[in-house]
């Protein structure tokens, strides 16, 4: 691979690690949602849900471990499928796409939520401010978070992982705090949770199933996000141990965050209170058990937190879209890095690109804001995840691949388990995420989903013709 397209090998797994640590983040936009469709039964929506990451991301671990240079999901995925037909690698190509795509609107949609916390203090400690329009507070956020984490990344990964340690503190810190704070506080109420188990009417027909595997493919895109930790499968200094470490250390926390922090909020603020705070339901918690200036500390703490899932998920989509210009199914210039490995091409172009998404965002708030784009972007997920998974059943039993040292590996037979969960994604997931769309946001999100998705063909045809013409000059 040529200097000016290869990243260099530079993190240890605790730094992989702290990159990570923003995915317990990732269930913000998703509280209120889940407790709406669910009621009390999202807890354990959200436990099964880390369950599958676990399952997933053995199998993640064992390619991250045997495919090194790949970076993560896209790069497992266009290894495994583009050593084949061309129409291998463009199935390839898509997931590492569809996984972008699932990556990408993170930015957006936490420099709104970020917006949205802001104009809930604003009232009381900044009331100059107070009557900005919605979609300007959160452009300008956007604008200043985009620049900023692009002036740290362009010195390296490890200087990212830096940053990333010091907000992991602030990620940590003030869900901590918050959620565990009612429970001695007397403002958390069990019964709230036990005498509203299910939404009322609930049976398990096929309406509620849908909406279930609506929810679980949601759910996935959030609780399953740590294997982010094995897309830096390329800059880890020793990629057979590090990958696994960094992978189930964050699952293990994602484990005890998920399942907490729906459990809290449901208890404290109660089904309705949940509801009416759909979008940030941490703000009268906060506000409840703190008060309001002891809520202006540990928001503006959450503030920063949110900062570091933007971080996680401007490396992840950057690596993506790297991987994908690297493998030849995006145009060649976004393949190119910095001197210090940094694709620095392809992180300018998603900032741009969620700036415009922002905008849709914003005028999408009436339908669910956040949420409702969560759950379009969510269908990049499902088709990255079912990809990547018959990725892994493909390399398990093809000749070309299924002698290759494996320093890590998941247990035995876990191909067949790996392709249950391609199934369970691609026909399931698939329709219940279509049809939980288009019942609580209506058409648009999944048709913006669908379109965004299908814009990767004539990028592709590009980068193919690109190639062709490179190779007859």
């Amino acid at each position: 691979m040529d200097s000016d397209t290869s990243l260099q090998r530079s993190i240890d797994w605790k730094q992989g690690l702290a990159i990570a640590l923003g995915v317990p983040l990732l269930i913000l936009p998703s509280i209120g949602t889940f407790a709406i469709s669910l009621w009390a039964f999202a807890i354990v929506a959200w436990g099964l849900s880390v369950l599958q990451g676990f399952i997933q991301n053995l199998a993640y671990g064992e390619m991250a471990a045997t495919f090194s240079d790949a970076s993560g999901l896209p790069g497992f995925a266009q290894t495994v499928f583009g050593a084949g037909t061309k129409t291998g690698k463009f199935i390839g190509g898509f997931s590492a796409w569809s996984y972008w795509f699932a990556w990408n609107p993170v930015l957006a949609i936490y420099s709104i939520l970020i917006s949205d916390y802001l104009i809930g203090i604003m009232p009381t400690f900044i009331p100059s401010f107070a009557g900005v329009p919605p979609m300007i507070l959160s452009i300008g956020a956007g604008i200043i978070i985009f620049t900023a984490l692009i002036l740290i990344n362009a010195r390296g990964i490890s200087s990212g992982a830096t940053i990333g340690y010091i907000l992991a503190v602030f990620s940590l810190i003030p869900l901590f705090v918050i959620t565990v704070a009612p429970f001695f506080t007397g403002n958390f109420h069990l019964e709230y949770i036990t005498d509203n188990w299910y939404p009322a009417g609930w049976d398990w027909g096929l309406s509620n199933i849908l909406v279930f595997f609506g929810i679980m493919a949601t759910a996935q895109w959030s609780a399953c996000a740590w294997e982010t930790a094995a897309i830096y499968g390329p800059e880890y200094k020793t990629p057979k141990s590090d990958v696994p470490k960094a992978l189930f250390a964050c699952g293990l926390i994602c484990l005890f965050s998920f399942v907490f922090v729906q459990a809290s909020v449901t208890g404290t603020l109660g089904i309705a209170g949940t509801e009416e705070a759909r979008i940030s339901p941490l703000l009268p918690m906060a506000t409840q058990v703190f008060g309001e200036w002891g809520a202006l500390v540990v928001i503006v703490m959450l503030i920063a937190a949110m900062i570091l899932i933007i971080q996680t998920a401007f490396n992840g989509s950057a690596r993506s879209m790297h991987s994908m210009a690297v493998e030849g199914n995006l145009p060649s210039y976004l393949s190119k890095v910095n001197a210090k490995g940094t694709p620095m091409r392809a992180m300018i172009a998603i900032a741009v690109f969620n700036i415009f998404l922002i905008m849709v965002f914003t005028i999408l708030a009436d339908s669910g804001g956040p949420a409702a784009i969560l759950s379009a972007s969510a269908l990049g997920y499902v088709f990255a995840n079912g990809i990547s998974l018959l990725a892994y059943y493909k390399a398990a039993t093809d000749p070309k691949f299924k002698d290759l040292e494996r320093p890590f590996k998941a247990p035995k037979g876990w191909k067949y388990v790996a392709l249950a969960f391609a199934i369970i994604n691609l026909v399931f997931y698939l329709v219940g995420i279509v049809y939980f769309n288009v019942r609580d946001f209506g058409y648009g999100p999944a048709i913006l989903g669908f379109v965004i998705l299908a814009i990767f063909a004539p990028l592709w045809w590009w980068a193919q013709r690109e190639q062709k013409n490179k190779a007859s000059a």
